[in-house]
């Protein structure tokens, strides 16, 4: 069976982390979405020896030289080593990934490539220490960092 390097692992618990709590935003009741968020932030924090918050606040090791679109933050997760985040936010923007775009524009990234489809919008954005991937579905903008290689 083959094994996951490290950054395959961060990766797939930071995507799980993402992934759930999409599908349980405003599905599921109060106690068992707390439930379910408690479990997933304890196993990909058990995984990566990152912190996740699930409807919470950025991980304190998160960039602030990235801006972010106004909205409530619905999923939080770094990598524990500083090399990779997730940050989902819930914005009532009508084109959220154009508005996080010129943000990133006006902060100094560069724009190396975007897709666009009926519903949903992506776009990659680069500076000398960050690449960013801006992914937007509906009402869901999510902003996926990892250290630039140097």
């Amino acid at each position: 069976m083959p094994t996951l390097t490290t950054s395959r692992r961060v990766a797939l618990a930071l995507f799980s982390a993402a992934a759930a709590a999409l599908l349980f935003t405003g599905c599921v009741g109060n106690p068992v979405e707390d439930l379910v968020n408690q479990g997933v932030e304890d196993a990909v924090e058990g995984a990566t020896g990152g912190e996740v918050e699930l409807g919470g606040e950025l991980p304190a090791d998160f960039p602030p030289s990235i801006p972010l679109l106004e909205g409530t933050v619905s999923v939080a997760a770094g990598s524990g080593g500083g090399q990779g985040w997730v940050v989902v936010i819930q914005t009532t923007s009508s084109d959220p990934v154009a508005e996080a775009s010129a943000q990133l524009e006006s902060a100094g990234f560069t724009r190396q490539a975007d897709v666009s489809g009926a519903t949903s919008a992506a776009a990659a954005y680069s500076d000398a220490e960050y690449v960013v991937l801006l992914a937007a579905d509906g009402e869901n903008l999510s902003y996926t960092v990892s250290a630039a290689s140097q």
